[in-house]
């Protein structure tokens, strides 16, 4: 069969021979061949942090990824982004009858892909299949563990007045090339996303640990989300300096043209760090260095009052407030 039938997640001989057909062989570490009810799972040591995530996107492939390497990061990224090294991960398939099973097999090389780049195991997996109209092709839900090394401690709660506001390279990368692919928009340059296994970036730091405060990866709702969840989580404002926001031409082009601010825009691949000062310089140059951070820019600075608050400075001395998202600019760009 050349596409996902209802009996594939029945539990009989088709699921079987999805999973030992197309999953195993791309998925397959010894603890998913095992075919038990669970992972069972070396005690890691030290603090754990575990995090789940669910991903809709639409078009499921696009350009710089698909919906498979999307999981894989997104669920990698969120455990670096609380400081923990990224051991394993489970994943579950929510699957629409009628889907090529050439689409989920690319997925599946995808995400073993991904997994290998970030270091991490799939242990665990499910299948289920709907009929026809009762989902959009493919869902896939991810949850992830990893261990917290000694001396790491960052939190939305630790900005303070003073700090350094890092961004690890170019905005807006993955929400636009989303949205031209799916609206079919036809630009000059191309747009690709920047999907990305970023514990790579977090693990450089580490010999700054000490003055590393904040981290959070800029996805849904942009730098703008993320830099109001620190200032409100902190009792701070945040002033972002508008001249150094880093957006590639290409993505400027279609943000003008769209009416969007690419602050506001989805990555899949950028880390927001909020740095003590004494730190800031090293911790620039440490992600300069790295091939996922060779554009990291200081972003701004964490400011006293008003608490909550964050808002950017333009090349004319002025402010600009930048405002909590109210919802989705681009709805399923994850």
């Amino acid at each position: 069969m050349s596409i996902v039938l209802l009996g594939h997640g029945g539990g009989g001989r088709l699921m079987a021979e999805l999973i030992e057909g197309l999953f195993l062989p791309r998925l397959g570490s010894p603890d998913l061949a095992r075919a038990d009810d669970s992972a069972v799972l070396p005690e890691p040591g030290g603090q754990i942090a575990f995090t789940t995530d669910s991903f809709v996107v639409d078009p499921p492939i696009f350009p710089g990824g698909d919906i498979g390497r999307l999981a894989v990061c997104g669920t990698v990224n969120d455990l670096a982004a609380s400081g923990a090294r990224p051991l394993y991960l489970s994943t579950a398939f929510i699957l629409e009858e009628g889907l090529p099973l050439e689409t989920l097999e690319r997925v599946a090389n995808s995400m073993a892909a991904a997994a290998e780049e970030a270091g991490v195991r799939l242990v665990a997996g499910d299948t289920k299949v709907v009929p026809r109209g009762k989902a959009d092709r493919l869902f896939i839900t991810t949850s992830g563990i990893g261990v917290i090394p000694e001396g790491m401690n960052v939190s939305g709660h630790h900005a303070r007045p003073g700090d350094v506001v890092l961004c690890s390279g170019t905005l807006g990368d993955h929400g636009m090339a989303i949205m031209v692919t799916r609206e079919k928009l036809g630009f000059a340059g191309p747009i690709e996303s920047d999907v990305a296994p970023l514990n790579g970036l977090v693990e450089a730091l580490h010999p700054i640990r000490h003055g590393l405060h904040a981290l959070r990866d800029a996805t849904r709702g942009g730098a703008a989300a993320v830099l109001n969840e620190i200032a409100s989580q902190s009792g701070v404002a945040i002033e972002v300096a508008e001249e150094a926001v880093p957006v590639r031409p290409a993505v400027r082009a279609a943000c003008e043209l769209l009416g969007i601010d690419p602050l506001y825009v989805a990555n899949e691949g950028k880390l927001i760090a909020v740095v003590a000062p004494e730190v800031a310089e090293e911790a620039l140059a440490i992600w300069r260095a790295h091939p996922l951070g060779r554009d990291a820019v200081r972003l701004g600075e964490v400011l006293e009052s008003p608490a909550g608050r964050v808002h950017a400075r333009t090349p004319f001395g002025t402010t600009r407030l930048l405002d909590r998202p109210l919802g989705e600019q681009l709805p399923r760009i994850c």
